[in-house]
This record gives structure tokens, C-alpha cells and sequence, in this order.
């Protein structure tokens, strides 16, 4: 029994200081890929960071991709948080109020995040998905954690629907996907175009980011009425 506990004491000091390493290893990355851009970023770059040689890199992850999903893995987490978070703050309010206040988390979030927010969008507006070659415990870490972002939406819909604020014909996954594609296109616009909007417009980001969450918030408002928002 002795010997199974000094086994047991060292197979766990093994764990966390591979736990460690690992965690070193998606911290020299993002370094590199938050300042280089991910196309431009390399495996020797990661490994200098790190102070790690290639090798090692290689025997906890496999390539450059999957790296990119433990970035993505860390934004998609504090993302998490603050919607959790910004949707406690607002619970007595009605899920029309409380879908605009995702996307206003969703703001928050690049402001105070930059870095991760442009790695989802990045990812978010790519053409390729990184299926070959990544591990599936990385990807699907990944992919279970936007879900829960996009379930936050889901959730409000299906509420709204029974509280008479949200169109009874609506499919609620179809909305969800359209509200969360609508929204990122109007972020990458906003961000991309900020300057020419501000000089050329006289528009601010944030104020057409509001306009454009009560707009979509009026696509699927009943306009039959509900129930009274609580305050």
C-alpha cells in the first residue's frame, strides 16, 4: 500500500509538471501568433519563445493548428465567464434585453480581450476548420465551448417564444445561427472599417453596434405583444 502511494504521489508530480510545460509551451504561442498572425507564425518561432526545443514542442502537440484551438480554448473561456456574468446582471430583465446584451458582452470582450477576440473571429470568418491533423480532444474542446456560447442564444430564443416577446414560428437554431453570423459580420465590419467609418460617416463603432443589435432584435420581436419586461 506504501509503495502504491509513493506510485501514485509521483505519477501525479509527473501529471502537473507535463500540465506545466504544456501551459508554457500555449503561452509562448499565443506571444507569437498574437504579435506575428497566425500565417506567419512558426513552430522554431514557438519553440524560441518558449525556450523549448522543437522536439519537445512536438511531443505535446502536434502542430501548429492545434495550438491555434488551445488559444481559441483559453478566449472561448473567458468569453464564457463574462456572458455568464453580464447575463446575472440583467436576469430580471426579458430575453429580448438579455440577447442584446450578449452581443454587448461580445463588444466588451474585443475591447477588453483583443488578442483572443481576433483569434475566434479569425476563425470564426476562415475558410478552413483545421480538421486534418489536429487531435479531437483539442478540437472538440474547442468546438464544446463555442457551443455553449452559441446555447446562451438558443436559451434566450426558446424563453422569449414562451414569454410572447420572440416569433412563435421561428426555428430556434436556424435564428441562433443567423443572429450569431449577422453579429460577427457586423463586428468584422465595424473593426475593419473603423476609421472610414468614424471619418467618412461620422459614426461611432459603438453607437452602429447598438443600432445593429436593436435591428436584429426587431427581425424577431413578435410584434403581437408579450410580456412586460421586469425591473
Amino acid at each position: 500500500m506504501k509503495c502504491e502511494g509513493i506510485q501514485l504521489g509521483v505519477n501525479e508530480r509527473k501529471e502537473k509538471e507535463k500540465q506545466i510545460r504544456r501551459n508554457d509551451i500555449i503561452d509562448a504561442a499565443e506571444k507569437v501568433i498574437f504579435s506575428k498572425g497566425y500565417d506567419l507564425a512558426t513552430m522554431d518561432d514557438i519553440a524560441k519563445e518558449a525556450e523549448f526545443s522543437k522536439r519537445s514542442i512536438y511531443i505535446y502537440f502536434n502542430s501548429k493548428e492545434q495550438l491555434y484551438f488551445e488559444i481559441m480554448v483559453r478566449g472561448y473561456k473567458i468569453l464564457i465567464k463574462m456572458i455568464e456574468a453580464s447575463l446575472n446582471d440583467v436576469k430580471r430583465k426579458n430575453s429580448l434585453e438579455r440577447i442584446n446584451q450578449i452581443g454587448k458582452t461580445l463588444y466588451n470582450f474585443n475591447n477588453e480581450y483583443p488578442d483572443y477576440f481576433k483569434a475566434i473571429m479569425s476563425y470564426e470568418n476562415g475558410e478552413k476548420d483545421f480538421v486534418n491533423g489536429v487531435p479531437d480532444e483539442s478540437r472538440e474542446k474547442c468546438y464544446s465551448l463555442g457551443e455553449e456560447v452559441f446555447v446562451f442564444l438558443t436559451s434566450e430564443l426558446t424563453r422569449g417564444i414562451k414569454e410572447g416577446l420572440i416569433r412563435s414560428e421561428i426555428d430556434v437554431t436556424n435564428t441562433a445561427i443567423l443572429l450569431w453570423s449577422c453579429t460577427i459580420g457586423l463586428f468584422n465590419t465595424l473593426i475593419k472599417k473603423r476609421n472610414y467609418i468614424e471619418h467618412y460617416h461620422n459614426r461611432t463603432s459603438e453607437e452602429l453596434l447598438l443600432e445593429g443589435l436593436d435591428f436584429f432584435k426587431e427581425s424577431i420581436k413578435n410584434k403581437n405583444g408579450g410580456m412586460k419586461n421586469e425591473e
